[in-house]
């Protein structure tokens, strides 16, 4: 990966650090929390909700597309966005508890974080309407695979999960949104940098994922 030389020494290797971390993360299909156990208690349903959508290196590349996508937003768009994401997840979990199915899951999932970063790669701006709904859809297929780890769990545990899933969600993708406005400020080429080398990350991930799928 090659850094642009006018950008500092500890700017690149910030960069280099935030590309990394998406890479870094174990690339599994089977993300559980709770080693392949289903949650029984509150506790562990929150927990399990909170650490799905982190070790699950398709799940993460996607937020992280989804924070730099709602940045370039303005105004209350910029958080109405990411809660369609989220809406989507849980109404996804719920699909799969509900015992319906929904072909080619991680197929989708593995485009939607390549062509997410592809988007981001580009420079691509969506108009907000047109982001929520694509990421409303993205978020159904998203939340179908996290039903996977709560089939049969109890309802304490199984909103404890939602809740969690949900907030981790949320808090990744508006938080990336703050984390690259203060970045912004500081220096704007390392903004644009962060943003390019994360986007490249992330299509790489997705063209991963979509190889293992398809292959």
């Amino acid at each position: 990966m090659k850094i642009p030389a006018h950008i500092s020494a500890s700017h690149r290797t910030l960069l280099v650090g935030t590309a990394s971390l998406v890479l870094a993360t174990p690339a599994a299909h089977a993300h559980h929390a709770m080693g392949g156990a289903t949650p029984d208690t509150l506790a562990q349903g929150l927990l399990s909700g909170i650490a799905h959508p982190v070790i699950g290196l398709d799940h993460l590349a996607f937020l992280l597309v989804a924070a730099l996508l709602s940045a370039m937003l303005t105004g209350r768009g910029r958080y109405l966005v990411p809660l369609a994401f989220v809406v989507g997840t849980v109404a996804g979990t719920l699909h799969h508890l509900g015992a319906a199915d929904l072909p080619m899951t991680e197929t989708v999932i593995a485009l939607s974080v390549l062509l997410g970063g592809l988007t981001v790669v580009l420079r691509h701006s969506l108009p907000a309407l047109l982001l929520g709904g694509l990421f409303g859809v993205i978020g159904v297929f998203h939340g179908y695979a996290y039903g996977e780890s709560i089939v049969g769990a109890e309802s304490t545990p199984l909103l404890s999960y939602l809740a969690g899933f949900a907030l981790i969600q949320f808090a990744i993708i508006v938080g990336g949104v703050k984390a690259l406005d203060a970045v912004a400020r500081h220096s704007p080429q390392l903004q644009a940098g962060v943003v390019r080398y994360t986007g490249l990350a992330a299509t790489a991930t997705g063209a991963l994922f979509l190889g293992m799928n398809i292959a």
